[in-house]
C-alpha cells in the first residue's frame, strides 16, 4: 500500500543514510522500524495484561504455583496410580 507522509527533514536524511549504509531501501528501513515499533508496543500491552491478571489472582486469593503444582501430582497419583489390592 501506498502512504504519503511528512517527516522532518533531518530524519529522512537519517534514513537515507541508514539505507545507503546497510543497501536497502528507505521504504525496507521505515517498513522495519514501525514492525519493531508495533512488535515492542505489543509486548507492552502483554505485559500489562500478564501484570493486571496476575495482580487480580492475587487479589483473588492466588494459590502459589508449587502448592498448585504439589496438589496436582497428588491428585494424579491418587487417580492413576496402581492400586494396592
Amino acid at each position: 500500500m501506498k502512504v504519503t507522509f511528512d517527516l522532518d527533514q533531518d530524519l529522512y536524511r537519517t534514513i537515507k543514510v541508514e539505507a545507503a549504509r546497510t543497501d536497502r531501501s528507505v521504504r525496507d528501513v521505515i517498513e522495519e522500524a514501525l514492525a519493531a515499533w508495533l512488535e515492542a508496543a505489543e509486548e507492552v500491552e502483554d505485559r500489562a495484561s500478564a501484570q493486571a491478571a496476575l495482580d487480580e489472582y492475587r487479589r483473588d486469593g492466588g494459590e502459589a504455583a508449587e502448592a498448585w503444582f504439589g496438589w496436582l501430582a497428588a491428585e494424579t497419583r491418587a487417580t492413576y496410580a496402581p492400586s494396592e489390592e
